[in-house]
């Protein structure tokens, strides 16, 4: 026993396994960045020489896992609202990119996501952006499990000239931080119609060579499927499918227009959905078939999108969404059960990751991505089934303490790795310069 021992104690422990658990008066054993044991109390109280922490209200659960985030394009944050994506694409976002997305921007806008994440619960960002060398310093800085997205278009922007140089540039960032325990790169060519044959080709060729995950925009709106019939003559899936994109490595993001047989197909494929419900309402874009893909064997895990097309980076409320909108489109209130809500938002989103053996449930030898839930106040009161609120009723205000790999990086609500004012000042900077 050292003294990087932690025992938290806690009424309520949801680990997170196959079936719905949750463990009453227990307390989690952690060391370093490592889950030891979850013990009755009453065992816990004789361990010796390890710090305490006594969380009298509430329940512990694996950090969120977030799907798939733009996290620098918080610095967008109702830039540009209410508009069809391709008219917020081209007339606002790309254009205020052009002009202010650098290195800077990309490094100050993650460190706002991430304090933002952390306080709302979560541990694990499956990032896509530019400036991949910035997102994951900012992730080092704040002590968050971060997949660093490497963005792939065929078109320059202040970053990259061309397909060639975005993925030369990601493979030097790799490079740079092999090694780190809370980063790892991800090969994102952003969409079917943004991103070439030939490119598609490289990277799949690129991520089979050297063990990369591949994290991609697909049948986000009825706009890009009607466009690739016309380009392509078929919808972008099964042109993906021809071009071997289609694996276990493939984080696709939205999945929203599905005929059945593309179900199946992602299925066969064993690919990996990143649902987006609030930035599919805002976007009007239209709502994901979540169950019939969980129906189907599919790994359906939850995002929320950047806060420019979702303008907050919410889990709780995304988890929430997702369970309610599923019931309201199917008609079927037995669709997108609570625990299968969280199940997407914690191990689901891990298998997506190809991480479950480390993260999304609380299980000795897993790394210890924690969080803690004030379920005490009068918000979720009574408290007949703590599963029920954490998706119902709670909300992101409620996570008072957070670990991730075993590093405590918020108590009681306070941030420990930046302080807040220095976070504010930092937006308020670029809200100046960005006004429009």
């Amino acid at each position: 026993m050292t003294m990087t021992d932690t025992l938290i104690f806690a009424p309520y422990i949801l680990p997170m396994t196959e079936t719905p658990v949750v463990l009453r008066d227990y307390a989690l054993h952690i060391r370093q960045r490592e889950i030891i044991d979850i013990i009755p109390q009453e065992k816990a109280q004789s361990i010796a020489h390890a710090q305490r922490v006594s969380l009298p209200n509430h329940v512990l659960m694996p950090g969120l896992i977030n799907l798939h985030g733009h996290s620098a394009m918080t610095l967008l944050r109702g830039y540009a609202d209410d508009l069809v994506l391709m008219d917020w694409l081209n007339q606002h976002i790309w254009p205020a990119e052009g002009q202010f997305a650098d290195g800077a921007f990309v490094y100050d806008g993650t460190l706002i996501a991430m304090a933002e994440m952390i306080r709302g619960g979560t541990t694990t960002i499956n990032d896509m952006y530019f400036f991949h060398a910035d997102v994951a310093k900012a992730a080092l800085r704040m002590g968050m499990r971060t997949f660093v997205g490497a963005s792939v278009l065929e078109f320059p922007n202040r970053y990259a000239q061309n397909a060639d140089e975005y993925i030369e540039k990601a493979l030097q960032a790799q490079a740079d931080f092999l090694g780190e325990d809370l980063v790892r790169f991800v090969l994102a060519p952003h969409a079917p119609y943004t991103v070439s044959d030939q490119t598609f080709r490289k990277i799949v060729d690129l991520a089979e060579k050297d063990d990369f995950l591949i994290h991609c925009h697909i049948h986000e709106t009825q706009d890009e499927i009607s466009g690739s019939l016309k380009e392509y003559n078929m919808r972008p899936l099964q042109r993906l499918d021809r071009l071997g994109l289609l694996s276990d490595r493939l984080i696709a993001a939205h999945m929203v227009h599905l005929t059945e047989e593309e179900i199946e197909l992602t299925a066969q494929r064993k690919v990996a959905v990143a649902h987006n419900p609030s930035s599919n309402m805002k976007l009007a874009s239209g709502c994901a078939p979540v169950q019939k893909l969980l129906n189907a064997g599919v790994c359906v895990g939850i995002g929320t999108d950047g806060a420019a097309s979702n303008n907050k980076l919410d889990m709780f409320a995304e988890t929430r969404l997702a369970a309610l909108i599923a019931k309201g489109f199917s008609g079927c209130p037995t669709d997108l059960k609570a625990y299968d809500a969280l199940k997407s938002a914690t191990i689901l989103g891990a298998q997506a990751l190809h991480m479950e053996d480390k993260i999304g449930s609380l299980e000795a030898g897993k790394w210890a991505d924690i969080i803690a839930v004030d379920l005490g106040e009068i918000e979720t009161q009574p408290l007949f089934d703590p599963i029920s609120h954490l998706v119902y009723a709670a909300d992101r205000s409620q996570v008072s303490d957070v670990w991730i790999n075993g590093q405590r990086v918020l108590q009681q609500r306070h941030l420990i790795p930046m302080e807040m004012d220095e976070l504010k000042n930092i937006a308020h900077q670029w809200q100046k310069k960005m006004r429009p």
